[in-house]
């Protein structure tokens, strides 16, 4: 008898063993879309090694700001700081010498061996392009364009290829104007890529410098 309900109790011991695994219950936090853009859009990079981006095989897809820069700058350059193209464009976002020299930048190999001023010159440019740009941006944003949904980060980044007036010339003529660069990239693809990401963090400012 001393047995038979040993073999019980240590049936159902299994059985409620197994079975609770299915009812265990993880209290998981919502985080709102304004605390993860304010997390995701003060963060610059992770590693204290910028050279680890050089590694990278795959752009960081996010929509979160975070999502647009890295995406963005895999692009350009593979994410890499210290990549200069065969027309002497720099550094990880790939800055022309006088778009450097637009947002006060003037020393082109500190510019290249120092990760923190690419980045903040990266945020700097943003917020000059979203302040010549926001008459556009409040026109066109949510608007078809030859085949493409006109959005805020699409516009920005349409602008970090072509500049302000290239954006402008596709906008207004309704895409007629291909405005490409020198690689055959066009405005048109940058704001169809680059469109509806979370840029909203950005302020625009008129004339801003990297301090």
């Amino acid at each position: 008898m001393i047995k038979r309900w040993t073999l019980i109790t240590v049936v159902f011991a299994t059985i409620l063993y197994f079975t609770s695994g299915f009812n265990t219950f993880i209290p998981t936090r919502t985080y709102s879309n304004s605390e993860l853009i304010k997390s995701q859009s003060t963060y610059l990079f992770p590693s204290l090694n910028p050279h680890a981006y050089q590694i990278l095989s795959t752009p960081y897809t996010a929509k979160f700001f975070i999502g647009f820069k890295e995406a963005l700058a895999f692009k350009e350059s593979q994410g890499k700081y210290l990549k200069i193209n065969s027309l002497g464009y720099l550094g990880k976002y790939q800055f022309g010498p006088e778009t450097l020299r637009e947002i006060g930048v003037y020393n082109h190999q500190y510019f290249l061996q120092n990760a923190n001023l690419q980045e903040q010159a990266f945020l700097v440019l943003l917020a000059k392009n979203k302040w010549d740009l926001q008459d556009e941006i409040d026109t066109f944003s949510g608007k078809t364009i030859s085949g493409v949904c006109v959005t805020e980060s699409g516009i920005l980044a349409a602008a970090h290829l072509g500049g302000v007036r290239s954006v402008k010339r596709f906008l207004y003529s309704q895409g007629k104007r291909k405005c490409r660069d020198q690689y055959g990239s066009s405005v048109r693809s940058y704001m169809r890529d680059f469109g509806g990401f979370e840029t909203a963090c950005i302020v625009a400012k008129n004339n801003p410098k990297v301090k």
